[in-house]
C-alpha cells in the first residue's frame, strides 16, 4: 500500500515538472517571436490550470485604444442589469451627432448618414463586435461619463486600468491614447471575470448577449484568429492606433478568450505598443503568440 502510494506522489511530481518545463519552453518560444522587434509588447496568458500562466511585461502601463469598448460594454450592461437601461429602449444618433464623427471609424455612421433611432442592443453590438467609435462615445454619455465606467471596473476588482478620454478626445491628440491604459494581466483578469461570471457579474441574459457579441468581432482577422484554425471560436476586442507622422505605432492589441476542440478555453492579452515595425508585423507578433499557445494547450 505504502509503495503504491509513493508511486503514485512520485508520478504526481513528475506530471507537475513536466507541465512546468513544457509552460516554460512556451514562454521561450513568445519570447523568440519577440526578439529583435520594435516594439513594446506585453503578453499574458492563462489556461483553466492554474499553473499555466504566462506573463510577460505583463504589469506594463499600455494604451488600450478601443479595447476600452470591451470593459465600457461590461459596465453598460450592468446598469442594464440593475434597470437604469434597457437592451430594446430607443437611442437616438441625431444627423448632427453622425457629421461630428465623419472623420472617425463608424459602420453607423455609414448604415445612418442621416440619423436614425437604433436599439440599445445594436448600439452595443456594433461598438464592440464593429469597433464602432460613434456608439462607444454615445455608450459613455448613457453610462454616466468616464469616471462611472472606470469606478465600476475599479469595483470589480480591475485596478491596473484608466479611461480618461472618450473615442472622439483621445483621437484628437496622439499622446492621449496613453492615458487610457491598461495592463495584460488586468485584461486577462476582466475576460476571466466575465467568463465566469464571478459573484454574478452580470445576469444570465446579459452574459449570453455580450459573449454572442464578443465571439462575432468582425475586426482583427490577422491578430489572435491570424494563425488559427479557421472554425475556432473567440470572443475578443481589438484595439488600434494607426501610426503617427513619424512612423511610430502607439497600440495594436487584442485580447480573448480562445475556445479549444476539447470545451476548454485560455484566456490572451497581448497589446503591442510603441512599435516601428509594419502593422503586418505588429499583427503577426500577435498571431504567432495566439498559435503558440493554442499548439501548447491543444496537445
Amino acid at each position: 500500500m505504502r509503495k503504491t502510494l509513493l508511486t503514485l506522489l512520485l508520478c504526481f511530481l513528475a506530471l507537475n515538472y513536466l507541465n512546468a518545463q513544457s509552460i516554460d519552453l512556451l514562454k521561450q518560444q513568445i519570447h523568440e517571436v519577440l526578439k529583435n522587434k520594435k516594439a513594446h509588447v506585453g503578453v499574458a496568458i492563462e489556461g483553466v490550470n492554474p499553473k499555466d500562466i504566462i506573463s510577460i511585461n505583463g504589469d506594463s502601463h499600455l494604451p488600450m485604444q478601443s479595447v476600452f469598448k470591451y470593459h465600457l460594454a461590461l459596465a453598460v450592461l450592468h446598469q442594464v442589469d440593475l434597470g437604469k437601461l434597457d437592451l430594446n429602449e430607443s437611442i437616438t444618433i441625431d444627423k448632427k451627432t453622425i457629421e461630428k464623427y465623419n472623420h472617425l471609424w463608424s459602420p453607423l455612421r455609414k448604415k445612418y448618414p442621416n440619423g436614425a433611432e437604433i436599439s440599445l442592443a445594436e448600439m452595443i453590438e456594433y461598438t464592440v463586435a464593429w469597433s464602432d467609435n460613434l456608439g462607444c462615445d454615445l455608450l459613455f454619455e448613457l453610462a454616466g461619463g468616464l469616471k462611472v465606467v472606470e469606478n465600476y471596473l475599479h469595483n470589480i476588482g480591475i485596478k491596473d486600468i484608466a479611461i480618461v478620454h472618450n473615442e472622439i478626445n483621445m483621437q484628437a491628440q496622439w499622446d492621449r491614447q496613453f492615458e487610457n491604459w491598461t495592463t495584460a494581466k488586468a485584461a486577462n483578469k476582466t475576460l476571466k471575470l466575465f467568463y465566469k461570471n464571478a459573484n454574478n457579474l452580470l445576469s444570465k441574459k446579459s452574459y449570453g448577449f455580450l459573449l454572442d457579441v464578443l465571439k462575432g468581432t468582425q475586426t482583427g482577422k490577422k491578430s489572435i484568429r491570424g494563425f488559427l484554425p479557421k472554425e475556432t471560436i473567440v470572443a475578443h476586442k481589438t484595439g488600434h492606433s494607426g501610426k503617427n507622422k513619424e512612423g511610430l505605432t502607439g497600440a495594436v492589441n487584442d485580447i480573448g478568450i480562445v475556445f479549444l476542440p476539447d470545451g476548454s478555453h485560455f484566456y490572451l492579452s497581448v497589446l503591442v505598443s510603441n512599435s516601428t515595425e509594419p502593422d503586418t508585423t505588429n499583427q503577426r507578433i500577435i498571431a504567432e503568440i495566439a498559435k503558440l499557445t493554442w499548439d501548447y494547450f491543444n496537445n
